[in-house]
């Protein structure tokens, strides 16, 4: 059996229980429960920024597009659990899928036509994360801020045409990996009552996380920087 779906299964495990008891402690003071559907932008960590051994930034030498095309619309939901004045407790999911087309920078093919691949990164992200209101819940305008655990289920793919340099071939193939890591969320936003059941707002929420793609597969580099920033509005419904 390979090591990578038993690691998922070890990190899946210790999410739900670390969610559990999370849970459960904040259901023991719970004020009041609501879900929140969550529509946003996910833009991953600039160039600049990314990790050494980062496998996009090693295909930004070879191929032409930029770091910033695997930018794309997320979507999710939290369930959020209210209890004291000023914490809300909450579980939340979220997806995120972007291909980006590439080509060779310095290389067509022998009847002057470009070497064209895809770039496919996919993103489902599990948090456990604490909120903290610093006026309170039940104000009509009640900013926040807060962080916890992310668990990150990830594919990265590169799939169509690539030079085999030793002897200039051109040939079709896919090179694919993918893995649960972890890693920490914090996040900022503002939220607005409207009645005594519903809300919305806008939130800033940062992740950080590292995944393994592997030169032995294929790719160019060793890892992935999974980091990113999602910009999104929300909205809520108390029950």
């Amino acid at each position: 059996m390979s090591r990578a779906p038993s690691r998922r299964r070890r990190l899946l495990l210790a999410f739900i229980t670390a969610a559990s008891a999370l849970g459960s402690a904040a259901t023991a003071h719970a004020q009041q429960h609501a879900v929140s559907l969550n529509l946003g932008y996910f833009a991953v960590r600039g160039e600049d920024a990314r990790i050494e051994d980062d496998v996009i930034v090693e295909n930004l030498g070879l191929f032409a597009f930029d770091v910033g095309d695997f930018n794309n619309a997320a979507v999710g939901g939290d369930w959020l659990i209210g209890f004291g004045d000023f914490l809300e407790a909450g579980l939340g999911a979220s997806f995120y899928r972007r291909t980006v087309p590439s080509i060779y920078d310095d290389f067509v093919d022998r009847d002057g036509s470009e070497i064209e691949q895809d770039f496919k990164l996919r993103v489902a992200p599990l948090t456990a994360t604490l909120r903290f209101f610093p006026f309170g819940l039940r104000r009509g305008v009640q900013p926040y801020v807060g962080g916890g655990l992310a668990v990150l289920d990830w594919r990265y793919s590169e799939v169509g045409e690539f030079v085999d340099f030793n002897t200039l071939d051109i040939f079709r193939d896919r090179f694919v990996a993918e893995g649960t890591d972890v890693g920490a969320v914090v996040l900022g936003g503002l939220r607005f009552a409207v009645g005594s059941r519903y809300g919305v707002g806008a939130e800033i929420r940062y992740h950080e996380a590292h995944g393994t793609v592997g030169i032995d597969k294929g790719f160019l580099d060793e890892r992935l920087d999974l980091t990113g920033i999602t910009s999104q509005l929300t909205f809520q419904v108390k029950f």
